[in-house]
């Protein structure tokens, strides 16, 4: 089903709600080249702290079709999906700079979250400007971090907010 990627455009499809991640599975198992942008965000389930994969886009998700190459019929029935984005009678085109920006923002946010060892600046608070060594999580709001204070390292509890990658 795939076609020369020159000849290729990338469309928006909406999909029902809530199922953008089965029409995902969908079009991908009839072999269309399927992006669709996600973040992991953080809710609590059951009294603990998960982290969750959620769309950027509720309801939508883009996939990649030749207009001359491939059957665009299949698309219409997928489990998940309810119709290519139209402006007017036409599936509008959506440019492949945004698709590539889309896809380059994805994998960073990916390499963004912090993890045990990470160097963090302090941005606000008694130890602004100051650096630490990011230790955990604690709780929705705070984390815990080891700031050199008089050549010892100790363990402080502060907001996430408070925090930056340096």
């Amino acid at each position: 089903m795939r076609s020369n990627a020159m000849a290729a455009h990338w469309y928006a499809v909406q999909c029902k709600g809530g199922e953008s991640f089965r029409a995902e599975d969908h079009l991908k198992a009839q072999g269309f080249e399927v992006f669709h942008p996600t973040w992991t965000v953080e809710k609590r389930y059951r009294g603990q702290l998960r982290e969750i994969k959620e769309p950027l886009f509720p309801f939508y998700l883009f996939i990649q079709l030749d207009e001359h190459r491939d059957n665009w019929a299949p698309i219409r029935s997928t489990r998940g999906v309810l119709q290519l984005v139209r402006f007017g009678t036409y599936p509008l085109k959506v440019d492949a700079d945004l698709i590539e920006a889309l896809k380059q923002r994805s994998e960073k946010a990916q390499h963004h979250k912090l993890k045990t060892g990470d160097k963090v600046l302090i941005t606000r608070g008694p130890f602004k400007d100051l650096e630490a060594i990011f230790q955990t999580r604690k709780g929705e709001d705070r984390v815990i971090i080891l700031l050199n204070l008089l050549q010892h390292q100790q363990r402080l509890s502060i907001s996430r907010k408070d925090l930056q990658r340096s």
